[in-house]
């Protein structure tokens, strides 16, 4: 009988064992949880998320590949009309983007100082390996250089 009390006492000291973590414990390991789940939501929808699309006109001002670590495209259309930050002081609209893919950049490289036609895509936080700007032209839409005009994407 004793060899059998012996085995109970095992059983209750392995219970004792696998005792349930604490309140504090399940509490904690829930907010962390909690937590970086968030924050994948957050880098997610800042960075990623594509906020808008659309198509910006204008002539390439400029167009180059810089950058310190990553090297990114980067340019400026020069839009028509006119925006005025202060009373009284006329500044052309500037678009100011960054491509990520080569064919484009290639495209824009070629043809600087041509009016253009660009589809670009907005997020709500730049990436230093994506460029330095909000906005990412994906495609060329048209080009028009010496009064004609190439249509690239149809």
């Amino acid at each position: 009988m004793e060899a059998g009390n012996d085995f109970s006492s095992e059983q209750s000291l392995a219970k004792e064992a696998k005792k349930k973590p604490s309140g504090f414990r399940r509490f904690m390991r829930t907010i962390l949880i909690l937590l970086f789940l968030g924050l994948a939501v957050f880098i997610f929808i800042k960075y990623f998320f594509v906020f808008g699309e659309g198509s910006k006109a204008g002539e390439l001002n400029f167009f180059v590949k810089k950058g310190y670590i990553f090297k990114t495209y980067e340019g400026r259309v020069i839009q028509t009309g006119y925006n005025s930050k202060e009373p009284g002081s006329i500044q052309s609209n500037e678009f100011e983007f960054s491509v990520v893919s080569e064919k484009v950049a290639a495209q824009l490289m070629a043809n600087s100082g041509a009016f253009m036609e660009l589809h670009y895509k907005e997020y709500l936080g730049a990436l230093p390996w994506r460029g330095m700007s909000k906005y990412v032209v994906d495609s060329v839409i048209s080009i028009t250089r010496n009064g004609t005009k190439q249509t690239l994407l149809q």
